[in-house]
C-alpha cells in the first residue's frame, strides 16, 4: 500500500523488537510487512533522536 502512515508507537515497537531479537533490516521489514528498508530509516531516527523523534513530521525536502 503506497503512502501508508504508521504511528509513532508502532515504529518504536518495530525498532525495539529488531534490537531485542537481533533481526536484520530485511527480516524486520518482512516480519512487520513493511516497505523495503524503512526499518533502517526508523532505526536511524530512534538512535539519533530517541523515541520522541517519531513524533516529528518528515515530509518533502529538507531545508538548506
Amino acid at each position: 500500500m503506497p503512502n501508508k502512515r504508521y504511528t509513532a508507537e508502532f515504529k518504536k515497537h518495530v525498532v525495539e523488537t529488531m534490537h531485542e531479537e537481533g533481526l536484520s533490516y530485511r527480516e524486520t521489514d518482512r516480519r512487520f510487512d513493511l516497505p523495503n528498508r524503512i526499518s533502517a530509516k526508523w532505526e536511524r531516527i530512534y538512535l539519533e533522536e530517541g523515541p520522541e523523534g517519531f513524533g516529528v513530521e518528515r515530509r518533502g525536502r529538507g531545508s538548506t
